[in-house]
């Protein structure tokens, strides 16, 4: 199950999640597309598309905690103490 994270950078709140991704599972590649996530959107992309559509399966496992790994890697921080909380516990951060 996908927790939802808060971050924030100057002002601006993102959402990040941990865990499966169910958006991942149902609706592939066109998931990071829609977050703006245009790195993980090309190796998703050409990862389905070697794969005739299996690593879906795989990358649905991944991807929330890639994508929340990159959110903070560009500067965002966890917004509240639930959220730094629950990255401390998946070891996302120290």
């Amino acid at each position: 199950m996908a927790k939802v994270v808060m971050l924030e950078k100057n002002g601006v709140q993102k959402q990040g999640f941990v865990g499966f991704s169910w958006t991942m599972f149902f609706f592939g590649f066109f998931v990071p597309l829609f977050r703006g996530d245009f790195k993980w959107f090309i190796i998703t992309l050409i990862l389905m598309l070697l794969s005739f559509g299996l690593a879906q399966f795989i990358v649905c496992f991944l991807y929330n905690k890639f994508y929340t790994v990159d959110l903070l890697e560009n500067g965002y921080r966890p917004a509240d103490d639930f959220s730094e909380n629950l990255l401390r516990m998946k070891g996302i951060i120290i």
